[in-house]
């Protein structure tokens, strides 16, 4: 069984910065894409994304606020937000897919006071 671990959620205040963590049970390299996606009132949005050969996509909401990373050597993949708004508040879910399929991690909650 898969797990995603992801830490780093909590209170800040706009115009600050934020870094979530995620670190999957088994090995990063089984993970063909890893990305954080946050929950909206009618679905999960994808907020980052980024490959095993290190292809990034984001949001157009988070473009030039927000990078994506992973670092093999310490099985992790991190998303850095900085200028946080209140429009960012939510719960951020930490997503990997393998060949076998989708995982999820239980969600860390993000919230932006202005």
């Amino acid at each position: 069984q898969v797990h995603l671990v992801e830490s780093g959620g909590g209170l800040v205040q706009a115009g600050g910065s934020l870094n979530l963590s995620c670190a999957p049970s088994g090995s990063i390299l089984s993970f063909n894409v890893m990305g954080w996606y946050r929950q909206a009132p009618a679905q999960r949005e994808l907020v980052a994304s980024i490959t095993i050969g290190g292809v990034t996509n984001y949001a157009d909401s988070v473009k030039g606020r927000a990078t994506i990373s992973r670092d093999n050597g310490k099985n992790t993949v991190s998303l850095q937000m900085n200028s946080l708004k209140p429009e960012d508040t939510g719960v951020y879910y930490c997503y990997g897919e393998t060949r076998y399929g989708g995982y999820w991690g239980p969600g860390s909650r993000v919230t932006v006071s202005s």
